[in-house]
């Protein structure tokens, strides 16, 4: 069962936030907040703002479980032309990337900053390492995910099909007919699309992902746990050519 610290907070898709102040270099951008849709039936909260930072807490995941539901948005019919040629273009892209590292800060709900770094090789596999004093470190190896805690020695894991990174690590991925997108806007920064899945039991958990306007390429993500808390993920320093070494993603089972 995944505990409540876990559920309140969350990655990403992920989905991926993508630790002292200190530690962030000042030319490196904190996760922006995110503006609220422009088009869908909800409006999504804006993501936590920064506070002072303090040490990470285990729990503090830069995912959330989302149920595993039939794919398909019920928007889609709302949807004009021009949303659709940014979802097309917004698939694409993920799609086309295979693998990719770079850098990540993460704000959480209570505004928590951490920071690492992560490597992704796709299908389905992830690394997040997060910088001390943050003793986590999350993997996933194609169908788990474990989020490990180097300091207690312990392994929690998860189905990666339940959470919102397999979206940020499918092969392919057609946003309009494998999600249940609720919105797509864009302005002169970015492009934005908001993605919701509704389990009777749980709740409504959302994935909120902003891309550059300019060239596609993935800059945050905000997770919005049942509770309306908010897990924010910005991501930068990203090379799509480097080859992430294999060993990375292995998960040691029997630990």
């Amino acid at each position: 069962m995944m505990g409540s610290g876990a559920r309140a907070v969350v990655l990403a898709m992920a989905c991926v936030v993508f630790a002292a102040a200190a530690a962030v270099a000042e030319d490196v951008p904190l996760p922006t907040p995110a503006p609220r849709a422009k088009a869908g039936p909800a409006a999504a909260p804006p993501a936590a703002a920064a506070a002072p930072a303090q040490p990470a807490s285990k729990g503090f995941f830069p995912f959330s479980l989302f149920g595993n539901k039939s794919p398909g948005s019920s928007q889609a019919a709302n949807f004009d032309a021009k949303q659709r040629a940014m979802l097309d273009k917004v698939s694409n892209y993920l799609s086309s990337v295979q693998t990719m590292v770079g850098n990540f800060v993460q704000v959480g709900p209570d505004g928590r900053r951490v920071d690492g770094n992560f490597s992704i090789q796709k299908p389905g596999k992830v690394r997040f390492q997060y910088n001390p004093p943050s003793p986590i470190d999350i993997i996933a190896d194609g169908s788990s995910v474990v989020v490990r805690d180097r300091s207690l020695e312990t392994a929690d894991f998860y189905p990666l099909s339940q959470t919102p990174l397999r979206y940020l690590l499918a092969d392919h991925i057609d946003l309009l007919r494998d999600t249940d997108v609720i919105s797509v806007s864009s302005d002169d920064t970015f492009v934005t699309v908001v993605i919701e899945e509704t389990q009777l039991m749980t709740g409504t958990n959302r994935l909120m992902m902003m891309f550059d306007a300019k060239n596609t390429q993935l800059k945050q993500w905000t997770v919005t746990d049942p509770q309306g808390l908010d897990t924010t993920v910005a991501v930068y320093n990203l090379d799509s050519v480097k080859k992430p070494d294999p060993n990375l993603f292995v998960i040691n089972y029997m630990k």
